[in-house]
């Protein structure tokens, strides 16, 4: 596969409408490469994020249970490379299963299979390549870490043929995205325990929420064309179903602290995550795309806060150790 590998008869380059004006992409990168950086969504740092933080959450909540006063700088680096190459693999494996029904929706028609501007093949390609440097990245850990990671290729080959069968496609979304709650965990302890488990279904959860939030974008193209989502199964009764499933995700992350060993400062953070999540709940409008895309994308906060909220547990653990 070249860059090069367009349509023969591709259109202009023109950026997704999907995305933020102004990324860096569409202002920065060689006109050749935009087409199959955006496929990756390198264009919509988000996804990164969403994908990125389960990990560094459960490295940092093993790290907490050993007592540790900070994480593996170069675990929390090769799970960064990782999430981006993973995500950028992913984002363009489900382009490629729904090219066909990306060209009949206004959100996604201007991405780049649907619009020309990559081939399928190519699309397909670059996909694998993508795999491959995460396969890199992988190989790095523990032995027990690789085959728990290879063990998610399965929920992820899935994942984009699930909104055409079930209303839940958010729910195999959820699994396949914080399989990294799991990584974490094992990256340091080379095993599974109960608190990286209780972490992973609250991700799974809080997964489901935002996702469906999200949904509500494209709810009408959906049922046009026959597809399901949260989003429609809930209907008018999305914000008590988001509301439900944000209080189980902060209840089963406050449980994973308490497993792991978690102290005040923590619970802290879980606070703030709570308040911040009432907030989406509270001011969420699903009949408004602009409205749910930005409580979507404040999720990276939720992830944020949490991951903060376990560094400064393992800081002040450590100090009041030296006290």
């Amino acid at each position: 596969m070249t860059l090069s590998s367009a349509a023969p008869d591709a259109p202009p380059d023109r950026p997704v409408t999907d995305a933020r004006s102004g990324n860096w992409v569409d202002a920065w990168a060689p006109a050749g490469l935009r087409p199959y950086l955006r496929l990756a969504r390198f264009d919509r740092p988000i996804g990164t994020w969403l994908l990125l933080f389960p990990c560094w959450w459960s490295l940092a909540l093993a790290e907490v249970s050993r007592l540790q006063p900070y994480p593996n700088p170069w675990y929390l680096a090769l799970f960064a490379i990782g999430a981006l190459v993973m995500r950028g693999s992913g984002c363009a494996y489900n382009d490629y299963v729904d090219r066909d029904i990306d060209a009949k929706v206004a959100r996604t028609a201007m991405r780049p299979i649907p619009s020309g501007q990559v081939t399928p093949g190519a699309a397909l390609a670059f996909a694998v390549g993508l795999a491959l440097v995460g396969f890199l990245v992988l190989i790095q850990f523990n032995t027990f870490t690789v085959w728990l990671g290879i063990s998610s290729l399965a929920i992820v080959a899935v994942y984009p043929f699930m909104k055409r069968v079930t209303y839940w496609p958010q729910l195999v979304l959820g699994l396949a995205f914080n399989w990294g709650a799991l990584m974490g965990w094992a990256s340091v302890k080379g095993a599974l325990g109960p608190a990286p488990l209780v972490l992973y279904a609250g991700a799974v959860l809080w997964t489901i929420g935002y996702d469906t939030i999200y949904a509500h974008q494209d709810k009408s193209d959906d049922l046009m064309l026959g597809l399901k989502s949260t989003a429609i199964k809930f209907g008018e009764r999305t914000v008590d179903a988001v509301g439900l499933l944000y209080a189980g995700a902060v209840t089963l992350w406050a449980v994973a602290g308490f497993l792991a060993g978690a102290h005040l400062i923590f619970y802290t953070a879980i606070a703030m995550i709570s308040l911040q999540l009432a907030w989406q709940v509270s001011t969420l409008d699903i009949k408004d795309p602009a409205n749910c895309l930005r409580r979507f994308r404040s999720n990276r906060d939720v992830g944020l806060a949490l991951f903060l909220g376990l560094i400064a547990d393992m800081a002040i653990s450590r100090l009041a150790g030296l006290a």
